[in-house]
């Protein structure tokens, strides 16, 4: 009998081993994390040439100063987009992602249960080995959720990503556009000074009123005004661009480049749009978080069986006795049902925030897609028409003036009135340039919008995918004539 019990002992024992190897082929159906690769994702979203280098000490106050005095569009993307830290925090949370893919791919510990008790006759000892089978069951589709969850942080990550580039990209045009247009208005100052001093003259010699020179006199201090705002303006953009770029305490005195006209890679609406929906990153992370929750709903039948386990126990009583043993739950009163309905319900809310997120970009797409080809109408009639008519103006009244017609008054007011029609087409640039920011935000970035030409759109439905490296684009192209 003895001999019998050891076999039994033994045969108990062998099924340690066979559990063992069950739990390890259960953890390797999980397959390798994925590589989001969120540094590249994001750096060829944003048009530039190499990836983004992740930072695990957080950056100075200011970013060491590049020399020259001179800040193109350019480098001050490139300089945004490898300094912000808001970039480096989006980062910071793709990697917190990874390590938390890592761990779902992770068996659980076993445990190891020792109890020892003294009484009459020989001390009595317990030890138990027990493992968590839910678990370990869980293993493929908790790291399978947890990739999802990921790619979502990756996607996130290019969001700010353009988010940034784009902020700089607006301030940028904001200086441009500011630069070119004060030396507008202290030119119309300048002619007012001059009108305001005829209107002097005429009155002194009771040739005038009154009247026109009040007007006059009003008319240059609403100029020194608008003077002094867009000088403010100028200054709080420049500090802006300043913080953007990493030199939140610098001169922010560079020299930026004149404005240049924007030039469409497609001028097919569809294609815009067909481009957004397959590479924002919004609609890509509500199409990941979707995906996770596939995942989670799956693992949600599993709760009711929370704790399931099994193990060897051994016991010695004088002779030891050994044996394998389970522990379940009994699924009287939780079956899982609320935590399945939660799962549903988050399942349910996500695919309207897809069609939202969809919805958003086509929006989002039309709407700038819009305003650059209306932006880009005015500016062309103002050019064509509007500047040619006050020149033609201005000589006309140059010519009335040199044949004694006319005082030299109708010649510094048709000269007025062509410097106003020049402020607005500055003006008018600045909706361009606006416009094609955001237009190349719609879609997904300056590197989205680069790959775009006139072949005809076959719009498919958003998917989560990674784009690979592509080629930069600049905002501007050719030089306007001003």
């Amino acid at each position: 009998m003895h001999t019998r019990a050891i076999q039994a002992a033994r045969a108990d024992l062998a099924i340690i081993p066979c559990a063992v190897l069950a739990l390890i082929q259960l953890a390797g159906c999980a397959t390798n994390r994925p590589d989001p690769a969120a540094e590249a994702a994001a750096s060829t979203a944003v048009g530039l040439g190499q990836a983004i280098e992740f930072r695990a000490e957080g950056g100075p106050l200011d970013e060491a100063p590049e020399g020259g005095d001179g800040l193109s569009l350019g480098d001050a993307v490139r300089r945004a987009a490898t300094t912000d830290p808001g970039l480096q925090a989006a980062l910071a949370r793709v990697r917190i992602a990874m390590a938390d893919a890592d761990q779902a791919r992770l068996l659980p510990n076993p445990v190891l249960n020792l109890v020892l008790r003294w009484g009459p006759g020989s001390p009595q000892i317990e030890v138990s080995l027990a493992q968590d089978l839910i678990q370990a069951f869980k293993i493929p589709r908790q790291s399978s959720a947890a990739d999802n969850r990921l790619r979502q942080a990756a996607a996130d990550a290019v969001t700010v990503a353009l988010d940034t580039v784009a902020d700089v990209q607006e301030r940028y045009v904001a200086v441009q556009t500011l630069e070119s247009l004060v030396p507008v208005l202290v030119e119309r100052r300048e002619l007012l000074d001059k009108l305001v001093a005829t209107a002097r003259a005429r009155l002194e010699a009771q040739e005038g009123t009154r009247s026109d020179l009040t007007t006059l006199e009003a008319q240059r201090v609403e100029l020194d005004v608008d003077i002094a705002e867009a000088r403010r303006q100028l200054q709080e953009e420049r500090l802006r661009l300043a913080r953007l770029i990493g030199e939140p305490s610098g001169l922010a005195a560079w020299r930026v480049d004149p404005w240049t006209a924007p030039v469409l890679a497609s001028t097919v609406e569809a294609r815009w749009i067909d481009a957004g929906l397959q590479n924002r990153p919004e609609v890509q992370s509500v199409a990941w978080t979707l995906a996770a929750l596939g995942d989670e709903a799956a693992l949600a039948r599993l709760l009711p069986w929370e704790g399931l386990g099994v193990g060897i126990d051994a016991q010695r009583d004088g002779d030891w006795t050994v044996g394998p043993s389970v522990s379940t739950p009994i699924p009287v009163f939780d079956m899982g049902q609320a935590r399945r309905a939660r799962v549903t319900a988050e399942q349910i809310e996500a695919r309207h925030n897809l069609t939202f997120a969809k919805r958003k970009v086509v929006e989002e797409v039309r709407v700038a897609f819009q305003s650059l080809a209306a932006s880009a109408a005015n500016l062309n009639r103002v050019q064509s028409e509007l500047i040619p008519l006050q020149q033609q103006r201005r000589q006309q009244a140059e010519d009335a003036y040199r044949a004694g017609q006319t005082d030299v008054t109708a010649l510094f007011l048709a000269e007025q009135d062509l410097r106003a029609a020049r402020a607005k087409a500055i003006e008018v640039e600045q909706q361009m340039s606006v416009a094609l920011v955001r237009l190349q935000r719609a879609v997904g970035g300056p590197g989205v919008a680069a790959t775009l030409s006139e072949s005809p759109p076959t719009t498919q439905p958003a998917t989560p995918v990674s784009s690979g490296p592509l080629a930069p684009t600049p905002l501007v192209s050719h030089a306007s004539n001003r």
